[in-house]
């Protein structure tokens, strides 16, 4: 009997410590404290895609360590942030850069880091075409990238993007709307798929999201909210109309790519 009950008592504190851990694993910034995108392990069952170049560099970004906290470009620390799942090492560089500020900003970083100093561009809200001229000077290309902020939003950038079908998505591409594609929306949104997976036998594909948001906060990979045992990657049905990524809702033909 003695036994039984040493059994029973060990067994109850087991199941315990596992709701614990699973609790803290569901609310802590990067609880397995990967120094990288690419270590972040995919679903049971998948396998990363090529993705080229592109998503290399995407895969090798820096995160911050355990329990690191978004931050605002003001200083403040967000302190209650759920849909953090890992910081990105990568400090702000304005109180303007907010979401799509945030997915040119990891486009020109790769290129800048390539040196492809020529294929850094983007549009204005005007139209215009900002053209980067600076070469590898690195305050020369960040003076750039702010004032490409104070011009540019949802509205060009997603009007500058290409359209890809969702059963094609790649690392790098980007979900997008604007306020004006969203009847009674003052803002529109944008996120980066910053990784892609895919089923070794159903070829279903999953995906990593990150996002900067308004006011200006640290970059960051999104947790999936409606599947936390599956989170941070997210599932796609690519004949869904709609998708709903931790609370946004995006179009089946709002995912859109760099030419």
């Amino acid at each position: 009997m003695m036994k039984k009950r040493l059994f029973k008592g060990l067994l109850i504190l087991l199941l315990i410590g596992v709701v614990v851990y699973g609790f803290y694993l569901s609310i802590v910034s990067n609880p397995c404290d990967y120094k990288k995108i690419g270590e972040i392990p995919v679903p049971d069952g998948y396998e990363r895609v090529e993705g080229g170049e592109y998503a290399m560099f995407l895969r090798s970004l820096p995160l911050k360590g355990r329990g690191a906290k978004v931050q605002f470009y003001t200083g403040e620390v967000k302190l209650f942030d759920v849909i953090n799942y890992a910081v990105v090492d990568i400090p702000l560089l304005s109180n303007a850069e907010q979401c799509a500020d945030v997915c040119m900003r990891i486009r020109a970083e790769y290129l800048f880091k390539k040196g492809l100093y020529d294929s850094i561009h983007f549009n204005a809200v005007s139209g215009q075409i900002l053209r980067y001229d600076g070469g590898h000077d690195r305050k020369a290309f960040e003076q750039y990238l702010c004032n490409v902020y104070d011009v540019a939003n949802t509205f060009s950038l997603s009007r500058e993007l290409k359209q890809r079908a969702l059963k094609d998505i790649q690392p790098g591409d980007i979900f997008i709307y604007s306020a004006e594609d969203r009847d009674g929306a003052a803002y529109g949104h944008a996120v980066t798929v910053m990784d892609v997976a895919q089923n070794r036998k159903s070829c279903q594909k999953a995906f990593l999201l990150a996002q900067g948001f308004l006011p200006a906060r640290s970059i960051h990979v999104m947790r999936n909210l409606e599947n936390l045992s599956l989170s941070p990657w997210f599932i796609l049905e690519d004949d869904a109309e709609t998708l709903t990524l931790s609370g946004f809702s995006f179009k089946a033909n709002e995912l859109r790519y760099f030419e």
